[in-house]
């Protein structure tokens, strides 16, 4: 009896230890880097989360927009590994930039797997996740189907009828003719956001907006020719106001009906409906980009940093589901911070089926669903965000100072072919 109690006690001490052991061993803390409203989504998840996981303290560290991905940018690439996150938040812009370095962690591989999770994705915005050598390095949460929002009260005066606008890019160009000459009403803000668009949504599937399969710049092509003649003619005919999104002045412009329609992503409409333009409540619908034209206007992606620490990768990869494929929790973001789903099981709830009452009563949302389900996957880049800012200057060239738009296509493939090859 007495070397019994012996063993049970040893046999005690041994497990006490152990499980001390097994605790101390166990992450304490995980750290999310995140940009505005996405903190707010990852917030509101966490304490169910948190709560299945041992009550296990999660940082959410916020920094504005381009502070973060600038931030983050520093972090992937610095010797040090000692400040990265667990978990990044990325908005698509920048995806490319850090998908195609070594960065991020390849989550195709064990004991992520990610792959087995394409399916429950909207193509394009799984896809877009890829990184050149094919591996899958963040999931998406949620994305920005385009759209046109169009004023009915400003196409009623000038005559025409939404098929007037739809028809193709350059029969929208034309309708907004008529627009400014009955209405007074400039067709949009600034041409250079045609170009985008049209770039965005005419861009052949599988091939990058800026780059060819083989990365060299793909600038003078006639995709291109086409987006810079028609932003061209939008400023010849004046049926551009030149203000840019977000500032004071294209507030008032939308306060005050002076904009006919304004291309972008679902998100805008509970933008005007609630900041911009909430006196405009009613005058607008939505529609498919000219020309049965699909893009997206931005989105957001969670990854894990290749270098973050080895113990909190499995806790971290597990938030970053539960934040993706958790259907409730994308469909809450989605009626709280208007963050559209890229989870197609979150895409099937009645909600969708809501009339939306800033659009006059419109169904929009499965307007939304279609255009999402039917965008183009499209590779990114790393150079991308700076290959936009070669193309937008020049595109400021043509339209300010006249110059030639082969000219300035040319040079823009020169600058970035010089870019690409230092």
């Amino acid at each position: 009896m007495p070397d019994t109690r012996r063993r049970q006690l040893l046999a005690a001490a041994m497990s006490t230890l152990a499980c001390s052991a097994q605790a101390q061993s166990q992450p304490r803390k995980l750290v999310v880097a995140a940009f505005p409203l996405v903190d707010q989504i990852v917030k509101r998840a966490l304490p169910e989360w948190q709560q299945a996981h041992g009550g296990i303290e999660v940082e959410v560290i916020s920094r504005q927009y381009d502070d973060h991905h600038t931030a983050m940018t520093t972090a992937l690439s610095s010797a040090s590994a000692s400040h990265l996150p667990d978990v990044i938040a990325l908005e698509t812009m920048y995806m490319g930039r850090f998908s195609l370095g070594a960065g991020l962690q390849d989550l195709s591989i064990a004991p992520y797997q990610a792959e087995t999770l394409r399916d429950r994705f909207v193509p394009f915005a799984f896809e877009q996740a890829r990184n050149s050598q094919g591996a899958v390095v963040a999931l998406p949460a949620d994305i920005g189907p385009g759209s046109m929002f169009y004023r009915t009260d400003l196409l009623d005066r000038a005559g025409l009828k939404l098929a007037d606008l739809s028809e193709s890019w350059e029969a929208y160009v034309q309708a907004g003719v008529q627009l400014k000459a009955r209405t007074g009403a400039y067709l949009l803000a600034h041409a250079r956001y045609l170009k985008d668009i049209v770039l965005y949504a005419t861009t052949p599937a599988g091939q990058s907006i800026y780059f060819d399969p083989q990365g060299r710049p793909s600038i003078a092509s006639p995709v291109f020719q086409r987006a810079f003649e028609l932003a061209q003619k939008v400023r010849r005919l004046g049926l551009d106001a030149i203000v840019d999104t977000w500032r004071n002045d294209w507030s008032e412009h939308l306060r005050r009906g002076k904009l006919a329609t304004e291309l972008s992503g679902a998100w805008m409409a509970s933008q005007m409906a609630t900041v911009v333009a909430p006196n405009t409540r009613g005058q607008w619908r939505a529609a498919h980009l000219p020309g049965q034209s699909f893009a997206g206007y931005g989105g957001t992606y969670y990854a894990i940093p290749r270098r973050a620490d080895p113990a909190k990768k499995a806790l971290a990869w597990s938030l970053i589901q539960y934040l993706t494929v958790n259907r409730e929790l994308q469909l809450n973001a989605f009626k709280n911070q208007d963050a559209f789903p890229a989870l197609l099981a979150a895409q099937d709830d009645p909600f969708f089926d809501e009339p939306v009452e800033f659009l006059g009563g419109q169904r929009a949302r499965q307007l939304w669903r279609d255009a999402a389900r039917r965008i183009p996957a499209r590779p990114l880049h790393r150079q991308n965000k700076f290959a936009e800012e070669v193309v937008n200057g020049e595109l400021d060239n043509v339209l300010i100072y006249g110059k030639a738009i082969p000219e300035a296509l040319g040079d823009a493939q020169a600058l970035l072919l010089h870019r690409a090859t230092r």
